[in-house]
């Protein structure tokens, strides 16, 4: 029967993978609500051309979407190299001096509150049935079997990106010419409201200061990138 307390730790471990997924996920869609929404808003504010918004704002959903995507990918490529350098390290280390190791294990487990005796047993134990595993946890803090994936995490930042930045773009279709910019705003508004709730929800921080922080800086980011359009219109630039 497997250990309880093993099963809480692997249920926990779960549980903060999906918050950090849902997390990442909430802050690449209100990536690409916020610099979606500013680019077609500007664009409206200097030409009422629906093609040329259409053309701007597709433009930035791709090169947004790809950004974001090949940014994750190298991020966690990184992350992934220093964790396996690490793990051979570990490795050669166990390979070369196992006795060394099994004490340095068992020293980890006694600074977490287990006795002498039975933090050598623990680490006996450990080191005979997956020592590199062992270290890994205990010493670095890395699970073997769940690595992190460049290619998930890639594909994940990439499709959040893009269901935030057709928002803008689905409000600009089908909004009447005289209402575009106000119709937008509002759709926006309701999309950076949902992504403030959730972001708070996975990060279990207040649901009205984070929603406060998402929506005000959402809406004035459109703003400043509407005036600048409007701007340049009204130059004839």
């Amino acid at each position: 029967m497997e250990n309880p307390k093993k099963q809480s730790d692997i249920s926990a471990q779960k549980s903060r993978q999906k918050l950090n997924w849902l997390r990442a996920a909430v802050l690449g869609a209100n990536d690409g609500i916020v610099s979606t929404a500013s680019i077609v808003v500007g664009v409206a504010g200097a030409s009422s051309s629906l093609r040329f918004i259409l053309t701007a704002g597709v433009a930035g959903l791709v090169a947004g979407a790809l950004s974001m995507g090949v940014g994750e990918y190298v991020s966690v490529s990184t992350q992934l190299d220093t964790e396996q350098a690490l793990i051979d390290k570990e490795r050669e280390e166990i390979k070369n001096n196992p006795i060394h190791e099994m004490a340095e294990l068992a020293e980890i487990y006694r600074g977490k509150g287990l006795s002498e005796p039975i933090a050598r047993k623990v680490a006996e134990e450990l080191m005979a049935h997956g020592p590199v595993t062992a270290h890994a946890d205990a010493e670095l803090g890395i699970d073997l079997h769940n690595l992190t994936n460049p290619w998930h995490a890639t594909f994940a930042s990439t499709a959040a990106f893009f269901s935030g930045a057709i928002i803008p773009i689905i409000m600009i279709l089908i909004a009447p010419a005289p209402l575009r910019i106000p119709i937008t705003f509002f759709g926006v508004l309701i999309a950076l409201i949902i992504t403030g709730t959730l972001s708070a929800h996975s990060g279990g921080s207040s649901k009205t200061k984070a929603t406060i922080r998402v929506v005000v800086g959402g809406m004035l980011a459109m703003a400043i990138t509407y005036g600048i359009g409007k701007l340049f219109g009204v130059m004839g630039i």
